[in-house]
C-alpha cells in the first residue's frame, strides 16, 4: 500500500501533463520506453512498462491508429512485430520532457535532492533483490 500511494502522489504531479498532450499514462509509458530502448517487440515492451500483454496489443493498437508508434514485421518470421516510435511521438518527447524535468526539480525543492537520491536507490536496490 505504501508503494502504490507513493506512486499515486507522484502521479498526481504528471499525470496532468500527460493528458493535456493527449496522452495516457499507459501511452507515455510505452513512448518513454521505446525513446529510450529504441524499437522493441511488444512482449519486451510489456515487460519494461508493466502492462499486461492482453491490454498491451489494445495500447498498441490505439497508438498505431494515433499515429504515434508504427509496427513493422520481421523478415524472417512474419509471426514477429516490432514497435517503432513515429515522428509524431519523437516531438511529444521533446515537448513533454523540458516540462517533466522542471517538476522532477520542483519535486527535489520541496522534499530536498538527499530525499530524492534515497528513494531512488532504494528502489533500485528493491527491485534488484527481487529479481535475484
Amino acid at each position: 500500500m505504501l508503494l502504490l500511494r507513493a506512486r499515486e502522489k507522484m502521479m498526481e504531479r504528471f499525470r496532468p501533463l500527460i493528458t493535456s498532450h493527449g496522452l495516457t499514462e499507459q501511452q507515455w509509458r510505452v513512448i518513454r520506453a521505446l525513446n529510450e530502448s529504441g524499437p522493441l517487440e511488444p512482449r519486451q515492451i510489456s515487460d519494461l512498462c508493466t502492462i499486461s500483454s492482453p491490454s498491451m496489443a489494445g495500447v498498441l493498437a490505439r497508438m498505431e491508429a494515433l499515429g504515434l508508434v508504427t509496427k513493422e514485421r520481421f523478415a524472417d518470421d512474419q509471426r514477429r512485430v516490432l514497435v517503432s516510435l513515429t515522428k509524431k511521438s519523437h516531438q511529444l518527447v521533446k515537448a513533454i520532457s523540458k516540462e517533466l524535468e522542471a517538476r522532477y526539480k520542483t519535486l527535489e525543492a520541496e522534499v530536498g535532492p538527499e530525499v530524492v537520491e534515497r528513494v531512488y536507490r532504494a528502489i533500485d536496490d528493491l527491485l534488484a533483490g527481487l529479481e535475484e
